[in-house]
Protein backbone atom coordinates (compact mmCIF):
# COMPACT_ATOMS: atom_id res chain seq x y z
CA UNK A 1 0.00 0.00 0.00
CA UNK A 2 1.55 3.30 -1.18
CA UNK A 3 2.15 5.89 1.40
CA UNK A 4 2.83 9.56 1.48
CA UNK A 5 5.83 11.10 3.43
CA UNK A 6 9.14 12.71 3.01
CA UNK A 7 12.13 11.43 1.45
CA UNK A 8 13.74 10.17 4.46
CA UNK A 9 17.22 9.13 2.38
CA UNK A 10 19.78 9.22 -0.52
CA UNK A 11 17.32 6.14 -2.21
CA UNK A 12 14.75 8.36 -1.67
CA UNK A 13 16.00 11.22 -3.59
CA UNK A 14 16.98 9.10 -6.53
CA UNK A 15 13.82 7.33 -6.90
CA UNK A 16 12.50 11.13 -7.39
CA UNK A 17 15.03 11.97 -10.26
CA UNK A 18 14.23 8.60 -11.40
CA UNK A 19 10.91 9.29 -11.71
CA UNK A 20 11.66 12.91 -12.81
CA UNK A 21 13.84 11.52 -15.91
CA UNK A 22 10.83 9.29 -16.92
CA UNK A 23 8.48 12.32 -17.35
CA UNK A 24 10.42 15.36 -18.49
CA UNK A 25 8.93 16.73 -21.62
CA UNK A 26 12.08 15.49 -23.36
CA UNK A 27 10.88 11.72 -23.07
CA UNK A 28 7.20 11.66 -23.35
CA UNK A 29 5.50 11.82 -26.46
CA UNK A 30 2.98 15.26 -27.29
CA UNK A 31 0.08 13.16 -27.01
CA UNK A 32 1.14 11.74 -23.21
CA UNK A 33 2.30 15.71 -22.85
CA UNK A 34 -1.22 16.57 -23.93
CA UNK A 35 -3.02 13.59 -21.62
CA UNK A 36 -0.91 13.06 -18.74
CA UNK A 37 0.98 16.29 -18.13
CA UNK A 38 5.08 16.62 -17.99
CA UNK A 39 8.07 17.97 -15.86
CA UNK A 40 10.05 20.63 -17.56
CA UNK A 41 12.97 21.26 -14.98
CA UNK A 42 15.55 18.19 -14.63
CA UNK A 43 17.44 18.33 -11.03
CA UNK A 44 20.37 16.97 -10.00
CA UNK A 45 20.55 14.86 -6.99
CA UNK A 46 22.88 17.80 -5.68
CA UNK A 47 20.11 20.10 -5.86
CA UNK A 48 17.33 17.59 -3.90
CA UNK A 49 20.17 17.29 -1.25
CA UNK A 50 20.54 21.17 -1.30
CA UNK A 51 16.63 21.56 -1.05
CA UNK A 52 16.25 18.79 2.06
CA UNK A 53 18.75 20.48 4.24
CA UNK A 54 15.90 23.35 4.04
CA UNK A 55 12.80 21.58 3.37
CA UNK A 56 11.77 18.10 3.40
CA UNK A 57 10.58 16.83 -0.04
CA UNK A 58 7.06 15.04 0.03
CA UNK A 59 6.66 11.89 -1.84
CA UNK A 60 4.62 9.01 -2.46
CA UNK A 61 6.39 5.70 -1.75
CA UNK A 62 5.42 2.17 -2.24
CA UNK A 63 8.12 -0.16 -0.72
CA UNK A 64 11.50 1.35 -1.96
CA UNK A 65 9.44 2.90 -5.27
CA UNK A 66 8.62 6.45 -5.43
CA UNK A 67 5.75 7.01 -7.24
CA UNK A 68 5.41 10.92 -6.83
CA UNK A 69 6.81 13.80 -5.45
CA UNK A 70 6.07 17.35 -4.64
CA UNK A 71 9.35 18.83 -4.11
CA UNK A 72 10.37 22.38 -1.80
CA UNK A 73 12.26 25.04 -2.60
CA UNK A 74 12.68 27.67 -0.33
CA UNK A 75 13.51 30.83 -2.34
CA UNK A 76 16.55 31.54 -0.51
CA UNK A 77 18.16 29.01 -2.87
CA UNK A 78 16.90 30.82 -5.88
CA UNK A 79 20.03 31.05 -7.65
CA UNK A 80 20.73 27.41 -7.62
CA UNK A 81 18.33 26.50 -10.39
CA UNK A 82 18.93 28.47 -13.36
CA UNK A 83 15.94 27.49 -15.01
CA UNK A 84 14.05 29.01 -12.46
CA UNK A 85 15.60 32.60 -12.57
CA UNK A 86 12.52 33.97 -14.78
CA UNK A 87 10.18 33.27 -12.88
CA UNK A 88 11.90 34.81 -9.57
CA UNK A 89 12.26 37.48 -11.63
CA UNK A 90 8.60 37.74 -12.26
CA UNK A 91 7.57 36.84 -8.91
CA UNK A 92 9.29 39.80 -7.61
CA UNK A 93 7.40 42.50 -9.73
CA UNK A 94 3.80 40.63 -8.71
CA UNK A 95 2.16 42.27 -5.98
CA UNK A 96 -0.64 39.97 -4.41
CA UNK A 97 -3.51 40.83 -2.40
CA UNK A 98 -1.68 44.84 -2.13
CA UNK A 99 1.78 43.41 -1.05
CA UNK A 100 4.71 42.72 -3.08
CA UNK A 101 5.62 39.09 -3.52
CA UNK A 102 9.35 40.01 -3.68
CA UNK A 103 9.85 39.67 0.45
CA UNK A 104 6.54 37.78 0.70
CA UNK A 105 7.23 34.32 3.01
CA UNK A 106 6.61 31.33 0.84
CA UNK A 107 8.00 28.36 -0.14
CA UNK A 108 8.47 27.55 -4.32
CA UNK A 109 6.83 24.29 -5.34
CA UNK A 110 9.90 23.07 -6.70
CA UNK A 111 8.02 20.39 -9.22
CA UNK A 112 5.33 18.00 -8.76
CA UNK A 113 5.24 14.25 -10.48
CA UNK A 114 2.80 11.16 -10.01
CA UNK A 115 4.41 8.07 -11.89
CA UNK A 116 2.12 6.40 -14.41
CA UNK A 117 1.25 3.42 -12.46
CA UNK A 118 -0.17 5.71 -9.51
CA UNK A 119 -2.12 7.63 -11.69
CA UNK A 120 -5.88 8.53 -11.64
CA UNK A 121 -6.09 7.41 -8.01
CA UNK A 122 -6.09 10.67 -5.66
CA UNK A 123 -2.26 11.05 -5.16
CA UNK A 124 -1.40 14.10 -5.98
CA UNK A 125 -4.03 15.19 -4.06
CA UNK A 126 -2.83 13.37 -1.13
CA UNK A 127 0.48 15.01 -1.90
CA UNK A 128 -0.51 18.48 -1.79
CA UNK A 129 -2.32 18.00 1.57
CA UNK A 130 0.81 16.76 3.21
CA UNK A 131 2.77 19.66 1.42
CA UNK A 132 0.01 22.03 2.99
CA UNK A 133 0.12 20.17 6.53
CA UNK A 134 3.89 20.81 6.42
CA UNK A 135 4.75 23.64 5.67
CA UNK A 136 1.95 26.16 6.20
CA UNK A 137 2.55 27.09 9.88
CA UNK A 138 6.29 28.20 8.11
CA UNK A 139 5.07 30.05 5.21
CA UNK A 140 2.16 32.32 4.31
CA UNK A 141 2.11 30.77 0.54
CA UNK A 142 3.11 28.32 -2.20
CA UNK A 143 4.63 29.51 -5.55
CA UNK A 144 5.54 28.29 -8.79
CA UNK A 145 5.11 28.24 -12.52
CA UNK A 146 3.54 26.04 -15.23
CA UNK A 147 3.62 26.06 -18.60
CA UNK A 148 0.26 26.82 -20.03
CA UNK A 149 0.38 23.92 -22.30
CA UNK A 150 -0.01 21.64 -19.07
CA UNK A 151 -3.49 21.69 -18.58
CA UNK A 152 -2.83 18.34 -16.32
CA UNK A 153 -0.99 20.12 -14.28
CA UNK A 154 -2.78 23.46 -14.08
CA UNK A 155 -6.23 21.64 -13.48
CA UNK A 156 -3.94 19.69 -10.59
CA UNK A 157 -2.97 23.03 -9.21
CA UNK A 158 -6.34 24.47 -9.14
CA UNK A 159 -8.07 21.72 -7.63
CA UNK A 160 -5.75 21.60 -4.35
CA UNK A 161 -6.40 25.54 -4.04
CA UNK A 162 -3.65 28.01 -6.30
CA UNK A 163 -5.09 30.40 -8.39
CA UNK A 164 -3.23 31.71 -11.30
CA UNK A 165 -1.73 35.47 -10.34
CA UNK A 166 0.41 36.17 -13.46
CA UNK A 167 1.27 34.59 -16.94
CA UNK A 168 4.25 35.96 -18.80
CA UNK A 169 5.93 34.80 -21.91
CA UNK A 170 9.83 33.73 -21.56
CA UNK A 171 11.89 32.58 -24.78
CA UNK A 172 10.78 29.27 -25.20
CA UNK A 173 7.27 29.47 -23.89
CA UNK A 174 4.47 31.10 -21.68
CA UNK A 175 4.19 30.32 -17.91
CA UNK A 176 1.35 30.69 -15.09
CA UNK A 177 2.80 31.42 -12.11
CA UNK A 178 0.50 30.24 -9.73
CA UNK A 179 0.14 30.68 -5.81
CA UNK A 180 -1.32 29.08 -2.95
CA UNK A 181 -2.44 30.88 -0.06
CA UNK A 182 -2.16 29.65 3.55
CA UNK A 183 -2.92 32.41 4.91
CA UNK A 184 -6.77 31.72 3.87
CA UNK A 185 -9.11 29.23 5.97
CA UNK A 186 -8.55 25.69 3.46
Amino acid sequence: MPIICTANSQSDLAGIILLQQENHASNVSEEEKKEQGFVMVQHQLADLENFSKYAPQVILKEGDIVGGYLLAMPKSLRETVPMLKPMFQQIDQITYAGKSLQNANYLVVGQVCVGKDFRGKGYIDQLFKEYRNTFEGTYDYAITEIVTTNSRSIGAHLRAGFEIIHTFQDEFQEWNIVLWDWTKES
